[in-house]
């Protein structure tokens, strides 16, 4: 290991060397090594010499060009261990430099969100919501490959993570909701995310609180409560959650994840059968049925199949009563 460091220095010494893939690659890299031994400081020194690498180059956007896989990993890394987005995005035409949208982004949309209307959220809000929505509805007939789904996400959670003024509750609620839920559709990839995902859940569940008495049961309020559901598991927002879905259950009627996912789809959902039974298992669980838990499996190092979902392991069958 020591050596490998030493060649890395001189590598990132030499302008030339510097500027190639795999110097970026391997400084990144060493940014998680040392992030997963706890040496927070040292890993963040690596993002940053990672980030004037990429700066050397001429933007994330220049390296993109040469090898999108080594753009992507280092702005979802660099992300993951500051805590926030280190590169901007591209606007929805895909102009100017950072992380850009997949093509799909700036199709028209042919429909508009049941759940939600422009009026109810705040114009950036709207604007990823809807066009998520779009690209969702269109997947059903046509499905995301894994790796234009990591690109999505990407995309998606840089442009979430840095609003550009602060937002009102509902739509800090549906911003949550819709980081969480790219990160679940995902599943981890290259280095965990459980640090984003559980600061992030702790915001979702302190606006729900902050809202409560203006809450009414809803679609909206049901997709918000199962995302939340899954991406609070194994922390102590989960019970907060739990109890959200018994009261927005008994309130409508609805006795099980059969009765209940009709209404969650509606809302913005992109069909993944294993991930279903996540949230499958979560709900089932919420309201008392007898049934096993299903959670994701190990972090994936690189999206590379494009016919493969996330990493799920199965504890036992999946069936609940």
């Amino acid at each position: 290991m020591s050596d490998s460091v030493v060649l890395l220095r001189r590598k990132v010494q030499d302008v030339s060397l510097a500027m190639q893939d795999s110097t970026i690659n391997s400084v990144i890299t060493l940014a998680t090594i040392e992030y997963g031994k706890g040496n927070i400081e040292t890993a963040q020194m690596h993002v940053t010499g990672a980030k004037k690498l990429i700066n050397m180059r001429g933007g994330l956007q220049a390296v993109m060009q040469t090898s999108p896989l080594t753009a992507r990993m280092v702005s979802w890394v660099s992300m993951l261990i500051i805590g926030i987005p280190q590169f901007d995005t591209q606007d929805d035409q895909g102009n100017g430099d950072g992380v850009s949208p997949i093509p799909e982004w700036s199709i028209p949309q042919t429909a508009d969100p049941p759940a939600l209307s422009e009026a109810d959220l705040d114009p950036e809000t709207w604007n990823v919501f809807s066009r998520l929505y779009g690209i969702f509805q269109r997947a059903k007939r046509a499905p995301l490959p894994l790796l234009r789904l990591h690109a999505l996400t990407c995309f998606v959670v840089h442009r979430l993570l840095t609003p550009t003024e602060p937002p009102s509750a509902l739509s800090d609620c549906v911003r949550c909701a819709m980081v969480l839920y790219m990160l679940i559709l995902q599943g981890p990839i290259y280095y965990p995310h459980a640090a984003i995902m559980h600061k992030t859940t702790a915001q979702l569940v302190t606006q729900f609180q902050d809202r409560a008495r203006l809450r009414a049961s809803s679609p909206l309020e049901l997709w918000l409560v199962a995302i939340g559901l899954v991406a609070s598991h194994g922390t102590p927002f989960n019970k907060v959650l739990q109890e959200e879905a018994r009261v927005h259950s008994t309130f409508l009627g609805l006795h099980s994840w059969n009765d209940t996912s009709v209404l969650i789809k509606s809302v913005l959902w992109l069909e993944a059968p294993q991930t279903e039974m996540v949230f499958q298992s979560h709900w089932d669980m919420a309201l008392g049925h007898d049934c096993p838990l299903v959670t994701f499996g190990s972090v994936q190092s690189a999206p590379f199949n494009d016919g493969q979902e996330a990493s799920i392991d199965f504890q036992t069958e999946t069936g609940c009563r």
